[in-house]
């Protein structure tokens, strides 16, 4: 578990955006993260420190000469401690400070003083964010190698709609876990297919499957999260796309095998997760196929296997995997496929094992290569993703 022991400094400051961090504290604590918020006095009118001790197990810290601790040199010790400083929301005053190495409270004091990833969410008016003066501030501190969190647009606390709005703790706790997680896929190009697709009957109907995307979504994440620039050819999913990556929306086999053939040539790693359709309509009615007595026929062809395309068009040195769900044999079906489509990797799974298949949020999977075969356990399907990206870094 990547956050696990890991220690997160969390700087409030004052602004209305403030009772958002509660939420993110206490989904850190969650996931087993040691978290320690410090407050600026201006914050403190917000939200009350006691949220956060109560959140966090930790002393929340405000005042930088606090009697009852060694606080003079709490922020020398606390800045060694942390993984992460994460500002937010982030003030254009303390903004303003930190782009030019004032420190006169405890959270910008700890800031100077720190040496690890720092990253800064502004919540602010949306004219106070547009000032060159802000933005000149949050470009300074780019160039001093601290991330700057895009704010969202909405309706603002002044009632101003606009840019200035803090981004959910969501968004916060990925820019957390991705400052964490080591980058070794920078500089690689990874593609990923995922979801179903649907094949047209008419203007009311399609055939589809009961893919919902999350596999192929954790392992576009995944990428992400390691530094490579990701395109993502997504059939239609209820699914949030990841920050940071390049959706391709399509709904059939054939816009899919025509989105990855435009991004093919570039990529490193390709991932085949997508559950493609085998078969569409031979025949799709431009008017709605209306009820009669009696059976329907429906007549279907094959659709094009993207899979094994790309086998034969590969790139030297591009490295391929694909996804093979089975009922039945599903170590020699999918080897077979694994050397018949001319591929590295085959992700297997069994639709008829417990915790893997479509919907869920875990998979098993077994990891098939020319090399040899690598049964994993019941794992998250991010679990999953990282563990099959490293053995593609491995080929």
């Amino acid at each position: 578990m990547l956050l696990k022991g890991k220690h997160i400094v969390l700087g409030v400051t004052g602004s209305i955006a403030a009772y958002k961090i509660a939420s993110l504290a206490s989904m850190l604590v969650k996931k087993q993260a040691d978290v320690t918020v410090i407050m600026t006095p201006n914050a403190t009118n917000f939200i009350n420190p006691i949220t956060f001790e109560s959140l966090t197990g930790n002393k929340c810290l405000v005042d930088t000469f606090d009697r009852n601790f060694q606080f003079q040199v709490e922020h020398v010790a606390l800045a060694k401690l942390a993984d992460v400083f994460l500002v937010a929301p982030a003030s254009a005053n303390v903004i303003a400070k930190a782009a030019h190495g004032i420190a006169d409270d405890m959270l910008t004091t700890t800031l100077l003083a720190c040496q690890c990833p720092k990253i800064f969410a502004p919540a602010m008016n949306t004219r106070m964010y547009e000032n060159p003066i802000v933005q000149d501030n949050m470009e300074k501190l780019k160039g001093y190698g601290m991330e700057m969190i895009t704010p969202s647009n909405g309706y603002l606390a002044c009632g101003d709609t606009g840019a200035g709005k803090m981004p959910e703790p969501e968004t916060l706790f990925e820019a957390i876990v991705k400052a964490l997680t080591p980058k070794d896929l920078a500089g690689k190009k990874v593609l990923v297919t995922a979801g179903p697709t649907q094949e047209r009957m008419d203007p009311v109907r399609y055939i589809s499957n009961h893919s919902t995307g999350k596999m192929g979504y954790a392992v576009a994440r995944a990428a992400m999260l390691r530094g490579a620039d990701v395109t993502l050819v997504s059939g239609v999913t209820a699914l949030q796309p990841p920050e940071g990556v390049k959706v391709v929306p399509v709904i059939s086999a054939a816009d899919m095998a025509q989105a990855v053939k435009v991004a093919a040539s570039e990529q490193d790693i390709i991932v085949k997760a997508a559950a493609v359709a085998d078969y569409r309509p031979a025949v799709t009615a431009d008017e709605k196929i209306k009820k009669k007595d009696g059976e329907l026929t429906l007549s279907l062809e094959r659709t094009e296997d993207i899979l094994a395309w790309l086998g034969a068009n590969r790139l030297e040195g591009q490295i391929l995997c694909g996804f093979s769900m089975e009922t039945e044999h599903l170590l020699e079906n999918s080897r077979a496929k694994l050397e018949r489509k001319k591929i590295d990797m085959i992700v297997a799974n069994s639709l008829k094992q417990a915790g893997a298949g479509f919907g869920t949020d875990t998979n098993v999977v077994t990891l098939l290569t020319k090399q040899g075969t690598e049964e994993l356990p019941l794992l998250s399907k991010e679990e999953v993703a990282d563990r099959l990206l490293d053995r593609l870094m491995e080929l």
